[in-house]
């Protein structure tokens, strides 16, 4: 048997309908899913399903049918090479230092010192290993911020791997809520959360944007990090003002250079105030307060 990677690429609303079709269809077998954004101006993203395929066959008519076609026009294959892969990528995440945290595998549990506050991430199916630019920068800032403004409760939107609110509950011991539009991805921060001994800090929810329950339910909130990305934070601009408490902090990344002034003007205009901006190669961490 062979591994195959079968991708098409769509606009964001449609390639998470193929994602969420592709993930339904071979949950079973467990096979791979991804999502991956590959044209950030014109908002393409790619999804990938990695199947196991018998030498001379192909499975394209599967993925079709998966995906509630009748042809396989628009799929793609390509044949992977026979390699430990897990392997590669364990060997590859290095551990990444930003201030007083160290985000590492389980491999790499040795480099941890005395002072160090670690988070321990396995590179899995949820977004964020802390290798990214922008996770370092928001690691930077909630160091920084959390170290002289100690929060009462916090919101993580988007949280991924949960890697933003371990941080935040490790460092300041308070309660954090994480959420994330994508239920795998929550079922992987709960088990993040959980590996990093921090599951009485920190609570974890489905939700789209602001739009659930359990975010009303905390608000207001006296810090709010958000890893996402640009046009995403700008629509929800409103939102952020709305749920932050008098005097509160944001912490806002997944933003390109290009992109910083577009963004502070849209929280601008919501009366949230640019205090710092932390610059990651071509990624930008934006903190702002009320």
């Amino acid at each position: 048997m062979a591994q195959v990677r079968y991708h098409i690429a769509a606009g964001k609303a449609e390639a998470e309908r193929l994602y969420a079709a592709l993930d339904a269809a071979f949950e079973d077998e467990g096979a791979p899913v991804a999502i991956s954004e590959v044209d950030e101006a014109a908002e393409r993203f790619e999804v990938s399903a990695y199947l196991e395929v018998a030498e001379g066959e192909d499975r394209a008519s599967e993925v079709a049918a998966a995906l509630g076609r009748d042809t396989t026009d628009g799929i793609s294959r390509e044949d992977l090479p026979d390699r430990d892969w897990m392997a590669d990528v364990l060997a590859a995440l290095k551990p990444v230092r930003a201030g007083r945290f160290i985000v590492h595998g389980a491999h790499d549990r040795d480099k941890v010192a005395a002072n160090d506050l670690s988070i321990e991430i396995e590179a899995g199916q949820a977004f964020g290993t802390g290798h990214h630019g922008t996770t370092a920068g928001c690691l930077s800032a909630i160091g920084r911020i959390v170290g002289r403004r100690r929060p009462r409760n916090a919101l993580d939107l988007g949280t991924g791997s949960a890697v933003l609110a371990i941080g935040i509950a490790k460092l300041a011991r308070v309660k954090v809520l994480a959420t994330d539009i994508d239920p795998v991805a929550v079922r992987v921060a709960a088990a993040n959360i959980a590996g990093n001994g921090v599951a009485p800090f920190v609570e974890t929810a489905v939700a789209t944007g602001f739009r659930a329950r359990a975010i009303a339910d905390r608000a207001p909130y006296d810090l709010i990090v958000a890893n996402i990305l640009a046009g995403p934070l700008m629509r929800l601009a409103p939102e952020f003002a709305r749920h932050l408490a008098r005097g509160g902090d944001v912490i806002l990344s997944g933003i390109l250079a290009s992109q910083r002034d577009r963004v502070l003007a849209s929280f601008r205009i919501q009366g949230l105030y640019h205090r710092q901006t932390v610059v990651r190669g071509e990624w930008v961490t934006l903190h702002l307060t009320r």
